[in-house]
């Protein structure tokens, strides 16, 4: 988990604001339009409040906003209140209308409750307001599956050893009335096609725990219909699509390829022009209703109007649906699943617990049976890993019934198990687990890296070799890096003398490289560092008040050590004085308070 985010039904979650009862209310003397009332709130006394509204009246109970609440009003700013004297009398909270604590737009007055609950109950009770947590997970491009609250539901399962259970279809009883027909022409890029009619629905906007369910995770409530399709989307992992039965020309449903340059209007209202590995939904007149797996289009999408939906829960191929968001720039919650690859075996159920859920929010009943083309069901991936192998990439030998354990709590299937290792069958959900390493890196994932101890001989096995580091350009990155920061680069002799190796006592000098014709005894050997030559160049520049050096330099170094001369790169840094000189809005800042 990367982040844990506190998400309020509105903002600021009403804290601070209370139920009060009005108990006196009599005109402001100095202000035609102003009340003064005396308020409880339930702390043993009664509070002045000055109020402009006109319908405030003595006996109402109110929504009080005490001293120190902040508000954050529907299209507003928020503000604090305080304490504070309006036309000169007193006033020490607020008596609020619906736009003022942001539960909705009217500010036709204060808001007047029907309740029994006692003054200085939050008002977030009274409202049903509750917090939500947002638990973010670090997603890799790798684990589709995942991509759903199902998924991470089914880690946790392996992790904690804790069986979980889906909510139940049963109650799905299948219509009498004449389903739409389906027929996919493209079943590479569609293996599995489930729909179910559903009728007499009534679209209006989503009761309030779907709302607020949607809201918890970023997304905006549109409709009960679509907003069920949504819902489940998040819930399984399995996208979905509603259309508009009556708009469906012949009562069926094609699955193709449309000629290039066919024009498509989506639901944003924009013309596109499809290309030829577009796979759309179409009527039985071959007009597009849908971009398979991306986009709905503007002519058979859910309205107001709606009273019949034709239910779709689809399996789309990923290079197909890859292609179709390239091309035409569309990212979506369902492409975002498709193009990494979905359940084929989860369609009915989710297309069935999405129907029950519409008959729940919008009314109606289940019109058909399910439609399913299923002509070539997707197996299991099979799978063999060795006990060699699972113990010498993970580093540390297993129990055989833990690893065991832990491949059964994934869903994987033990079809055969030798001395060698075990024959498994994956479930196709499972897009990235196809190889021997794969399935080890499962079994590691839950075991817990944090489990495998460290070898007293570290050693380790690589997929793919190291690049080799270019010193050329290493080496030209850090002389840049080193410039724009204000320094100077030099270059200095390799020639030096042998003084100061002999009087440091740090450098041996039996391993100097001696000059057999040297020029002098200043230049009687070869460096061993380059500390003395760069502190020749400081000491040059101080002597003439070059006192602000920032210096480096990249050279050689030569020594002799058991026979062999050897020569290495080094790079010295020097710094003295100042980092800046010193103006008239800085102080100058020595180097060495950076040391």
């Amino acid at each position: 988990m990367e982040h844990v985010e506190r998400v309020e039904a509105i903002p600021g979650g009403l804290e601070g604001v209370v139920i009060g009862e009005v108990l006196t209310c009599r005109k402001h003397p100095d202000a035609d339009k102003l009340s003064l009332t005396t308020v409880d709130v339930g702390n043993g006394a009664a509070l002045p409040i000055v109020c402009g509204a006109a319908n405030v009246a003595a006996g109402q109970r109110v929504v009080v906003a005490t001293v120190g609440a902040t508000l954050y009003p529907a299209g507003g700013e928020p503000f604090k209140i305080k304490k504070a004297k309006i036309r000169g009398e007193a006033s020490e909270g607020m008596i609020c209308a619906e736009d003022e604590i942001g539960l909705g737009t009217s500010h036709a007055g204060i808001m007047v409750l029907d309740t029994d609950l006692p003054n200085g109950t939050p008002a977030a009770k009274y409202f049903n307001l509750e917090a939500d947590y947002i638990l973010e997970i670090g997603l890799t491009p790798n684990r589709a599956d995942a991509a759903s609250h199902l998924g991470v539901v089914r880690d946790l399962r392996a992790l904690l050893r804790r069986d979980y259970q889906l909510p139940s279809v049963e109650r799905f009883k299948p219509g009498s009335g004449r389903p739409v027909e389906v027929i996919v022409e493209n079943t590479e890029a569609c293996p599995r096609y489930s729909g179910v009619s559903i009728a007499g629905v009534t679209v209006k906007a989503s009761p309030d725990w779907l709302q607020k369910r949607l809201q918890s995770i970023g997304l905006t409530p549109i409709n009960n219909v679509v907003d069920v399709t949504n819902f489940v989307l998040h819930e399984l992992g399995q996208p979905l699509h509603a259309f508009d039965a009556d708009q469906i020309a012949g009562n069926v449903v094609r699955v193709k390829t449309l000629p290039p340059g066919t024009v498509f209007t989506t639901l944003d209202k924009q013309e596109r022009k499809l290309q030829e590995n577009d796979l759309m939904i179409c009527d039985g007149n071959s007009q597009p209703m849908c971009i398979a797996g991306v986009f709905g289009g503007v002519s058979s999408g859910i309205t107001e109007h709606t009273t019949s939906v034709f239910l779709e829960s689809a399996c789309f191929s990923p290079n197909y649906v890859r292609r179709t968001v390239q091309h035409h720039g569309l990212k979506t919650d369902a492409a975002f699943r498709f193009e990494r690859g979905t359940d084929p075996n989860g369609t009915v159920y989710a297309l069935k617990r999405a129907a029950l859920l519409i008959c729940e929010v919008a009314g109606g009943q289940i019109a058909s049976d399910v439609v399913d083309v299923y002509p070539q069901p997707v197996t299991d991936f099979s799978v063999k890993v060795g006990w060699k192998n699972i113990n010498r990439l993970i580093g540390k030998e297993l129990p055989k019934e833990e690893i065991k354990t832990i491949l059964q709590l994934l869903d994987s299937k033990i079809e055969g198990e030798t001395t060698e290792g075990l024959n498994l069958r994956v479930p196709p959900y499972r897009v990235d687990v196809q190889r021997e390493a794969d399935v080890v890196e499962e079994i590691l994932r839950i075991y817990g890296y944090d489990n495998i101890e460290l070898s007293e001989r570290m050693d380790a096995a690589y997929l793919a070799e190291f690049p080799v580091t270019d010193r050329e350009q290493l080496q030209y990155k850090m002389t840049q890096m080193l410039a724009s920061r204000g320094f100077f680069e030099i270059m200095t002799n390799s020639l030096t003398k042998p003084a100061y190796n002999q009087k440091l006592g740090a450098f041996r000098s039996g391993e100097d490289v001696e000059i057999l014709n040297k020029l002098s005894e200043d230049l009687g050997v070869m460096r061993q560092s380059l500390l003395f030559s760069g502190l020749e160049v400081v000491a040059h520049n101080i002597n003439r008040r070059q006192l602000d050096l920032k210096l480096f330099e990249f050279g050689k170094i030569y020594y002799r050590k058991e026979g062999q001369y050897r020569e290495h790169t080094r790079l010295s840094i020097f710094l003295t004085g100042d980092q800046q000189a010193e103006t008239w809005r800085k102080r100058a800042v020595p180097c060495s308070s950076t040391i």
